[in-house]
């Protein structure tokens, strides 16, 4: 008998740029490199475009992943609506949910809690977050090995104020409280991008500023960040890996 793959689904809540299509062939490209591993099917929902999975078809995926987004996840958009709607069916169904950015938030929203425009303001480059020591245990999906602090790109002008009561804030940072949190063990959500590298981060810059949506002085503080400093890609990859499918259960 044949070993059915493992499925997971991306929900895109942004659209590829020329950039980004030209490079890697789409975002899809850019989470399944990242998240994915061999023996895996990764399949792409472009939600922005009001493309999702029907519920009759939730149940064959181990996980799912949401991606940011340009849009506000307070919005009342149609697809964000029924995001959200999606969102709480798979909470009920306990399914495995990796928030990033406006996923992060989208989560945060269903469960209760409040978001909303960065109180500190715009947030963009590369940043340390810190890991709540009382929550992040050895054993879980960290492994066994717990750093202290994470290096990860940051791109956001919203953010989670409150979180919701089910929720365990993991970690947390100078420029934002709430970076990192988990609810049981079927969703994780993180602010940051652990998918970006510095390229892909140095082109929103470039072409934010080109739209005249950020100031030459701005960008030119959050490039930076990144002069003599990495992301702590590897250990992202794998603690969401982990998450994903199911290794390092929290007991």
């Amino acid at each position: 008998m044949v070993e059915q793959k493992k499925r997971f689904a991306l929900f895109l809540a942004t659209s590829d740029s020329t950039f980004v299509k030209k490079t890697y062939g789409g975002y899809f490209n850019v989470f399944v490199s990242t998240f994915g591993e061999d023996g895996e099917e990764w399949d792409l929902f472009r939600v922005i475009d009001g493309e999702f999975p029907e519920d009759r078809d939730l149940e064959k995926y181990e996980g799912f992943v949401i991606s940011g987004s340009l849009h506000d996840a307070f919005g009342d958009a149609d697809w964000i609506v029924k995001l959200c709607s999606l969102c709480q069916k798979l909470d009920d169904m306990k399914k495995k949910v990796l928030g990033i950015c406006f996923g992060h938030q989208i989560l945060s929203r269903i469960k209760g809690g409040k978001i909303g425009r960065a109180s500190r303001g715009l947030d963009m480059g590369l940043r340390s977050i810190t890991m709540a020591k009382d929550a992040v245990k050895p054993g879980d999906y960290f492994g066994n090995q717990i750093p202290k602090s994470l290096a990860i790109i940051k791109c956001h002008q919203d953010e989670v104020f409150e979180l919701p009561e089910s929720a365990t804030l993991l970690a947390y940072s100078d420029h934002c409280n709430v970076e990192m949190f988990s609810i049981g063990n079927h969703f994780l959500c993180i602010q940051g991008h652990p998918e970006y590298n510095k390229e892909i981060l140095f082109e929103i810059i470039d072409r934010v500023v080109s739209l005249k949506l950020m100031e030459e002085d701005f960008a030119d503080k959050a490039k930076a960040t990144m002069e003599n400093a990495e992301p702590d890609r590897k250990q992202w990859q794998t603690l969401c890996k982990n998450f994903l499918k199911g290794r390092f259960e929290q007991v």
